[in-house]
């Protein structure tokens, strides 16, 4: 969580609150990192770390959507910001896919 808050300093992105929601309660077996965060200017972010080492396709893009709905609905709110940081490479029509959704795409973490 360290790393998270430091990479999003350098983004001039400060955190008033963040915390980690388990896949494990969201009913997932995925591993993934899953963050929930407020912004000290208010704003809501679904943060969603994943490190892998194989490509990112279109199917695992659907599937963290589908992942971002059970958190909105085990948080009780929707996100306005839903950003998905990754260290492997992504597929550009995965990428297009998320772009479309409204999602926020970040390769450089770690």
């Amino acid at each position: 969580m360290k790393n998270l808050t430091k990479y999003y300093l350098d983004k001039e992105i400060l955190f008033k609150e963040i915390n980690e929601v388990l896949p494990k309660e969201l009913g997932s077996r995925k591993k993934i990192g899953i963050y929930v965060g407020t912004s000290v200017s208010k704003d809501y972010y679904a943060i969603f770390i994943v490190d892998a080492k194989s490509r990112f396709i279109r199917k695992n893009a659907n599937d963290l959507i589908e992942l971002c709905e059970k958190l909105a609905n085990f948080q009780e709110h929707n996100f306005k910001k839903k950003e998905l940081i990754i260290s492997s490479a992504i597929c550009s029509k995965a990428k297009k896919f998320l772009k479309e959704n409204k999602w926020s795409v970040r390769v450089d973490f770690m």
